[in-house]
């Protein structure tokens, strides 16, 4: 016999057990805890279609399909094309928007579920035929809505009637094991307020707050997103917004590329100094002196320097100019003299022309005297070009064979490289700043003397020289006969990893890219070589691949 306290014991076991019978089944009665979507819970319905000319892909928006068509190598969007699609309700031709999109009418969308459409492309020459599938959610009827409805609310009401009769029950045997009123009544209290407490609780189930999260996640937007298996999503309108292009990566054989550090220097035909030939003074012209970067003329008159005259100089100047003068007045009262007796022909003419000779001498020899006291040294452009250099100052005291100004021709620069081997480039080369720009060189020469260990070579800039300064620091490429067999790719295809690890961007799927490690040899100024780590054929981001690598 058990005692009374043992009985309570299993009464209460019984209860416990029946709650937990219908419990469980109550509360999941209707709900469906279904594993959501990882793209589309963030993403409109859409369908996608490609062939070896063309990548399409059609977004459900309202009562619209909005249509994106890209060409399939380079994913650059294809505009002016004519859009046939075949729909449920009849062929109709998508037109196009501004932005370059193509808009179609889809009343079907409405619809329940799977949708099936043909497209026509035909852009150019070039017409191909495209079959897509689109999944729309189904919204449910409103008789299904309210049978539902109903549906749940009997089973509810059953439910919880259910419920409260198994309490009933096991409070009344409780109440009977433990033979007392009191008891009893405490029991059926607790097990009525235990039952009311857990219907209230599967009541305020929130099933409208699930849906309210779903609804908020599926009309968030068009966003670009990280998937959990590495891959990016990116919808076509953030493509649009993130300039994404494409290439078919394609194996081949190239030139090996030897990269040397070159500076720019000045042509030496199109450059020149402007020095002093003697010490002295320096002044300006009536213009005042050039400033940097003025673009000057050959023969252009840049300054003067006056030279200075030492106080025993002054004397002999003075000395030698009184002996002048001197010599100029007796000729000067002779050549008068002659000139009376002339006409007479008391001297012959050839006595007077003789004496006016000497005193046109001697005055010249005079004016020169005073001239070099007073007329400073000119300083004269040797070549057209614009001034790179200067330090003239009004009053400033030169040495001879001081640099007043160094002239050089922007559109004519050479670029001197150091060669730790003899080169002798004879395919080209190229000359990369630092911002990326790339330059076609042709080579000049290659200097005999070795300097630090290397070997200077020239090579003359041919085309635009804009942005190049003399001094300037680049990269030279050149050329050489040994070949390499790789993948040839922008260098803005390769984004390197925080471990340091180089990889590129694969285009998968219309809207889906994939990291792919690689190992990379430089090519050229535009170029690197993937010589392991992708594979040929298939589509590689070329531009926009730093883009997606912030995705997140």
């Amino acid at each position: 016999m058990l005692s009374h306290f043992g009985r309570a014991l299993c009464a209460l076991a019984a209860i416990a057990a029946l709650c937990a019978a219908i419990a469980p089944a109550s509360a999941h009665e209707g709900h469906d805890h279904g594993e959501q979507p990882a793209v589309s819970a963030g993403a409109l319905p859409r369908g996608e279609a490609d062939s070896d000319a063309f990548e399409i892909v059609a977004v459900a928006r309202g009562d619209h399909l909005e249509i994106h068509l890209d060409r399939f190598a380079t994913n650059e969007p294809v505009t002016g094309a004519v859009l046939e699609v075949e729909t449920p309700g009849g062929s109709v031709r998508a037109t196009e928007n501004t932005d370059g999109t193509y808009r179609l009418p889809a009343p079907w969308l409405a619809k329940n579920g799977r949708t099936d459409l043909i497209f026509t492309v035909t852009a150019g020459d070039a017409t191909d035929i495209l079959p897509m599938t689109i999944q729309t959610a189904r919204e449910p009827a409103q008789s299904e809505v309210q049978g539902d409805a109903a549906h749940g609310e009997r089973i509810g009401r059953n439910s919880v009637l259910l419920a409260l009769g198994g309490l009933l029950a096991g409070a009344l045997l409780t109440a009977l094991a433990l033979r007392g009123r009191r008891a009893a009544a405490i029991v059926v209290i607790l097990a009525a307020f235990a039952g009311v407490r857990g219907t209230n609780a599967h009541e305020g189930h929130g099933h409208e707050e699930d849906k309210a999260q779903v609804a908020i996640s599926v009309g968030s937007g068009e966003r670009a997103q990280r998937l959990p298996d590495g891959a990016v999503f990116v919808p076509k309108t953030v493509q649009r917004i993130f300039a994404l292009r494409t290439l078919v990566a394609e194996q081949a054989k190239h030139r090996k590329v030897t990269e040397l550090p070159g500076r720019i220097i000045p042509d030496p035909n199109a450059s020149g100094y402007v020095q002093s030939a003697v010490g002295g003074r320096l002044s300006a012209p009536a213009a005042g002196f050039p400033r940097l970067g003025t673009r000057v003329k050959q023969g252009d008159i840049l300054g003067y320097v006056t030279p200075p005259i030492q106080a025993i100089d002054v004397s002999d100047m003075r000395q030698r100019q009184g002996e002048l003068d001197q010599q100029i007045s007796i000729v000067e009262r002779r050549f008068a003299r002659y000139e009376q007796l002339a006409p007479s022909g008391a001297i012959s003419r050839t006595q007077l022309e003789d004496t006016r000779l000497e005193l046109e001498g001697l005055r010249e020899r005079r004016a020169s005297i005073e001239k070099s006291r007073r007329e400073p040294e000119p300083l004269i452009a040797p070549v057209a070009g614009v001034i790179a250099e200067g330090t003239a100052v009004a009053g400033q005291i030169v040495q001879p064979s001081s640099v007043v100004f160094n002239i050089i021709d922007p559109s004519r620069l050479w670029v001197e490289a150091l060669s730790f081997e003899s080169l002798e480039p004879s395919r080209g080369a190229r000359a990369s700043t630092y911002t990326g720009r790339n330059y076609d060189l042709v080579y000049q020469g290659t200097g005999f003397a070795d300097r630090s260990q290397s070997v200077p070579v020239h090579f003359a800039v041919t085309g635009e020289t804009a942005g190049l300064r003399a001094g300037q620091f680049l990269t030279v490429l050149v050329t050489t006969d040994e070949t390499k067999e790789g993948l040839a790719v922008p260098r803005g295809s390769v984004v390197r990893g925080s471990n340091g690890q180089d990889f590129v961007y694969e285009h998968v799927a219309p809207e889906r890219f994939m990291a792919r490690s690689v190992r990379t040899e430089p090519l050229d100024g535009d170029r690197v070589l993937i010589v392991s780590g992708f594979s040929p054929g298939k589509r590689i981001v070329s531009q926009g691949a730093d883009l997606l690598d912030h995705v997140r």
